[in-house]
């Protein structure tokens, strides 16, 4: 049987030692929220495992940052570790957890990688020169997510997920607009969602890509997680 390309995303909770009933706890609500929110774009419904790692296997044009926003901007988030890899994937059945192929190699290799050298969120399109600049834009937004506090996800939330103008985002919290207006400030919600967009435009340029991913190479080093620990 032929493969078939696909988008593989792998989360794993940061320093999830620390609390595993929690982050698993955590995990099945999350795979709930994205099973329902990429809907057909899904090829195989996502799943988790025992070491609270999050997998997705997705359709190749669907966007690996609606997940990454809804895991960052949720209520309760927890810091998680994040890899999306397009590629060819062996045929099969059941959800992601249980299938295999090519990119699923790579992801694995790459979040091993990336758990080494404390990068949080990894890009492979299968274009070096995309995956570069890609590699060189996304510390700046995970830091931006790091940085909100509960309240400050909650607009975030439906001002990115949503997509709420901020009289509607006050309308929903009951709350007034110019309230919203210094939390939209303080929370740098424009510079997020421009950050955002970028990224997805990058990411979306590299659409014609090859069968077969790059096998990923060592991420540069970045600063540990601000978080601290031993991650699993």
């Amino acid at each position: 049987m032929e493969e078939e390309r696909a988008l593989v995303l792998f989360g794993g909770v940061v320093n999830s030692r620390k609390d595993r009933q929690g982050s698993a706890a955590w995990l099945r609500g999350l795979t709930a929220e994205l099973d329902e929110a990429y809907g057909e774009r899904r090829i195989a419904p996502f799943g988790f495992t025992q070491g609270d790692e999050l997998q997705g296997l997705l359709a190749p044009e669907a966007d690996p940052m609606d997940a990454i926003l809804r895991a960052a901007l949720a209520p309760e988030a927890r810091p998680v570790r994040w890899v999306a890899v397009k590629g060819c994937v062996d045929p099969g059945e059941g959800p992601a957890t249980q299938r295999s192929g090519q990119a699923f190699l790579v992801a694995r290799k790459a979040i091993e990688e990336a758990r080494s050298s404390h990068e949080r969120l990894v890009l492979m399109t299968g274009r070096a020169d995309v995956d570069a600049l890609l590699n060189d834009m996304t510390p700046a937004l995970v830091e931006l997510l790091d940085t909100l506090t509960t309240r400050q996800r909650s607009v975030a939330r439906l001002a990115l997920i949503e997509g709420l103008r901020q009289s509607d985002v006050a309308d929903r919290l009951g709350v007034r607009r110019a309230t919203i207006s210094v939390s939209f400030g303080r929370a740098g919600v424009p510079s997020v969602g421009r950050l955002v967009a970028a990224i997805r435009r990058v990411y979306s340029s590299a659409a014609a890509t090859s069968s077969q991913p790059p096998a990923p190479t060592q991420a540069p080093a970045s600063p540990d997680d601000t978080r601290g620990g031993v991650d699993s």
